[in-house]
């Protein structure tokens, strides 16, 4: 994925009520962007980071400007918790994530369960569907990436979700998507959320899939590229 008019450096003044931060630009100027995160973003919302954004066109937009990515030490790391769908639906067509080819279908944002939407349907008329959620993840610690950064009730209620459907003979992936380059594996956070560690448990007995896949990024763009060890 291509970062389509060029992305614009500028340096973090602060992060606030979540979805919000105040940025220098390289011009001097400072503007409102737009995250498009809600987690808690830890080690990659600190004053004087430098950061990158995009600018919309849209004049409907209330805001212009979105943070996209956050350089720590020589790497860069995606915050936009909206990409990876799109990450994942590119690298399906390209055949990047051979777990999951092989399917003639794909439908997107398909109602399921109680009151949800999962991210993907795969179809193929020769086997059962398969139920895929994606999750984006950035926090790391020490050589681990690890999901979540923050208490996600909307994540655990996923999980539950794609567990009922595996235990009705569907076929069912939690895919997370690691948007930085520097970590050797990937973990889950249970002490950061203990009932979303349990539900993935529960999950993985009722036959849930698990998949990580970590990204190339530059200020150019974004692409899934490989698998990452998982360690649970």
């Amino acid at each position: 994925m291509k970062f389509s008019p060029p992305l614009a450096r500028g340096r973090l003044v602060r992060r606030y009520k979540r979805f919000l931060a105040d940025v220098t630009l390289a011009t001097g100027e400072t503007i409102t962007a737009h995250v498009a995160n809600p987690g808690a973003m830890t080690g990659l919302a600190d004053p004087g980071l430098e950061i990158w954004l995009s600018k919309s066109d849209n004049p409907k937009r209330k805001l212009a400007w979105s943070w996209e990515l956050a350089r720590v030490g020589r790497y860069l790391v995606g915050i936009n918790a909206g990409l990876p769908n799109r990450l994942v639906e590119e690298a399906l067509g390209l055949g990047i994530i051979p777990e999951l080819a092989g399917y003639a279908g794909l439908r997107r944002e398909v109602r399921y369960g109680t009151n949800s939407r999962v991210d993907f349907v795969l179809s193929d008329g020769s086997r059962e569907d398969c139920y895929v959620e994606v999750k984006n993840v950035h926090l790391k610690r020490g050589p681990l990436a690890a999901f979540p950064d923050s208490v996600t009730a909307r994540g655990t209620r996923h999980l539950q979700e794609l567990a009922r459907m595996a235990a009705a003979g569907c076929r069912a992936v939690m895919l997370y998507v690691v948007q930085r380059a520097d970590c050797n594996a990937f973990t889950i956070a249970g002490d950061i959320d203990p009932a979303y560690a349990e539900a993935l448990a529960l999950a993985r007995r009722r036959g849930v899939e698990l998949l990580c896949y970590t990204c190339t990024i530059r200020t150019t763009g974004i692409r899934l590229v490989k698998p990452l060890r998982i360690t649970i």
